[in-house]
């Protein structure tokens, strides 16, 4: 329990990555609060994690949605020592076939949104606290398609240094944790309805040097490192939880093939 009273904020928190570290942060003792812009999920989620969980309604992509999220958790626990910028979507933009609302709207969600959900919970974060910021290892690896969120990627690994610099003189550390492919939602919404984690997985693991996806209960068990005591003189820094993709590419069983 090295985390029992302490408070939590993670955005995204209804569902994959988001619900796997309230989970374990509940687990460890926190009191959670998480944010989501679907009702439904939203509530079935907060029945999961029960009452240590505070739930949300918002959207992060929006002034009143931020101010919401920060008067709630202001009103219901006062202050914060944990937050985790998870909230995300993904979509394809290909060079040629892209409209400017489409591309726009997976940078500001991914990194726009970011910096402003730190900003405006900020003055409710305590000295010596932890802020982790969900990254990926797809601002690295040139996937077709993929250039708003490579980019929105790409933008929180610099950002969460500069962060990091602003925050130091605080105590307030700031990481991120950068998946690969995980086990989450993500791959059977949007343009990819229909799809299922199953067929992902057999499509994806010949490319990851463990052979597999990733589950959301790794990444989380990540974060809750970046957040906790364990993690003190940590600021600045990345976990990479992706079964080798980027480190150890010739690993995988498609390069040797």
């Amino acid at each position: 329990m090295e985390l029992q009273g302490k408070t939590a904020l993670i955005t995204g928190g209804n569902s994959g990555i988001g619900l796997a570290t309230a989970r374990l942060l509940l687990a460890q003792g926190a009191r959670v609060a998480i944010t989501g812009r679907d009702r439904a999920r939203l509530d079935e989620a907060a029945t999961e994690l029960g009452p240590g969980a505070l739930a949300i309604q918002a959207d992060v992509n929006v002034a009143d949605g931020l101010a919401e999220i920060t008067r709630v958790v202001g009103r219901d626990f006062g202050a914060l020592d944990i937050v985790f910028a998870n909230a995300g979507i993904s979509g394809p933009t290909p060079l040629g076939g892209t409209t400017y609302e489409a591309f726009q709207e997976i940078v500001n969600t991914n990194l726009t949104a970011v910096f402003f959900t730190i900003q405006s919970v900020l003055p409710l974060l305590r000295d010596g606290g932890a802020i982790v910021l969900n990254g990926s290892v797809m601002r690295e690896l040139g996937v077709t398609g993929t250039a708003a969120y490579a980019a929105a990627k790409a933008g929180i690994t610099g950002m969460a240094k500069v962060l990091a610099t602003e925050l130091a003189p605080r105590g307030i550390r700031v990481n991120t944790v950068i998946p690969g492919a995980t086990r989450t939602p993500i791959w059977t919404r949007g343009a990819r309805a229909g799809a299922t984690l199953d067929a992902t997985e057999a499509y994806l693991a010949p490319r990851i040097p463990l052979g597999r996806l990733s589950d959301p209960d790794e990444v989380a068990g990540a974060v809750a490192f970046l957040a906790s005591p364990r993690a003190s003189a940590i600021t600045a820094a990345e976990i990479v939880v992706d079964g080798g993709t980027i480190g150890a590419p010739a690993g995988s069983a498609h390069y040797r093939r």
